[in-house]
């Protein structure tokens, strides 16, 4: 089995096969998941300063912020497979 990598900007790269959600970081129950995270020492930031668009909830209980956004990390994995992506 191969493990599945995405660009996620800034010269970051992801397991995609690893990622359970990607989700919105603005509502509330996911910023207080967040904030559990970063207490705990799971949250990693990989958006160089920039605005937070999605985070990656990962098998490993960590969770990754990006810059992107959900769309564009879904797409990217479709592309990656030979998919065509349609964004509702």
């Amino acid at each position: 089995m191969s493990t599945e990598l995405v660009h996620v900007g800034f010269g970051n790269i992801v397991a995609i096969d690893k990622v359970i959600a990607i989700v919105s970081p603005a509502s509330a129950p996911v910023k207080r998941m967040l904030q559990a995270a970063k207490g705990k020492g799971l949250l990693v930031d990989l958006t160089s300063g920039r605005r937070t668009k999605a985070a990656l909830v990962m098998e490993s209980g960590h969770i990754i912020l990006v810059a992107i956004a959900a769309e564009t990390i879904a797409g990217r994995v479709a592309a990656s497979r030979g998919v065509e992506f349609k964004s509702e």
